[in-house]
């Protein structure tokens, strides 16, 4: 069966490029291409894809709010973030709006399809780069302790930072750790 996916960005060249990439791949299908985020979550309404890969900075209606709204009407959507913007802000926004990933324009195609497949399979994916943003922002959450602050994460859980620290893919990370 393959995956169903709607592409959702303002410029023209990215969707058309994404789409004949994408075809090429064994099970992957573009349903549909966005050209705002308006556009999107009435397409996913419609179509209901496997999932939505989601520019941020669009026209009508950003992609954050877009994933909000497609996640509210559409819940077994998945929606992957691709954008040109490491900001932690973007990056918080669309990950607290519900997307299950995070990638960089400046990423290849192989991660762009990994990425694809795992949300589709309940995953969380993120591009290294992003998850270090992750887990600044998660250790800036943690309430302020007499001690350091790391010191409040099981050994597991700092072995594990210190791995995404590091660079390493999530799937690597479990892999290595037999998670």
């Amino acid at each position: 069966m393959s995956v169903r996916v709607i592409l959702a960005d303002d410029h023209r060249i990215m969707r058309e490029g994404l789409r004949a990439l994408l075809e090429k791949e064994s099970n992957m299908e573009v349903v549909a291409e966005a050209d705002n985020g308006r556009a999107a979550v009435e397409l996913a309404r419609e179509l209901k894809p496997d999932v939505i890969v989601m520019d941020l900075t669009m026209p009508e209606l950003n992609g954050i709010e877009a994933t909000r709204q497609i996640l509210a009407s559409a819940p077994g959507v998945k929606v992957l973030a691709l954008s040109m913007h490491s900001d932690k802000r973007f990056v918080t926004g669309v990950l607290s709006a519900g997307a299950s990933g995070y990638l960089l324009k400046d990423c290849a195609l192989e991660e762009l399809v990994r990425a694809i497949r795992a949300v589709v399979a309940d995953q969380t994916y993120l591009s290294p780069g992003i998850a270090g943003i992750v887990v600044d922002d998660y250790m800036h959450r943690l309430p302020p302790t007499d001690d350091c602050t790391l010191s409040a994460l099981t050994a597991r859980e700092r072995e594990v930072l210190q791995l995404i620290a590091e660079g390493r893919a999530l799937k690597e990370i479990a892999s290595n750790l037999n998670l």
